[in-house]
């Protein structure tokens, strides 16, 4: 599992994330913020599995001597 999301696409996913599970427990308690717990998962370890089906990437290519 190679990484697939570049550094400002996992900031922003968790932050995103961070955001919605605050919902679930400050602000209306309503299930979807537990969407946020998709998106801080897949910021935290740089990988989304969407973007692997559809052959997308934000993370710039390691260059390979």
């Amino acid at each position: 599992m190679s990484r697939n999301e570049g550094t400002i696409d996992r900031v922003l996913r968790i932050i995103l994330g961070l955001v919605l599970l605050s919902l679930v427990f400050v602000g209306p308690a309503t299930p979807w913020g537990w969407l946020g717990v998709v998106s801080l998962v897949t910021g935290l370890i740089g990988f989304c599995p969407l973007y692997a089906v559809f052959g997308f990437r934000t993370c710039p290519l390691s260059k390979t001597p």
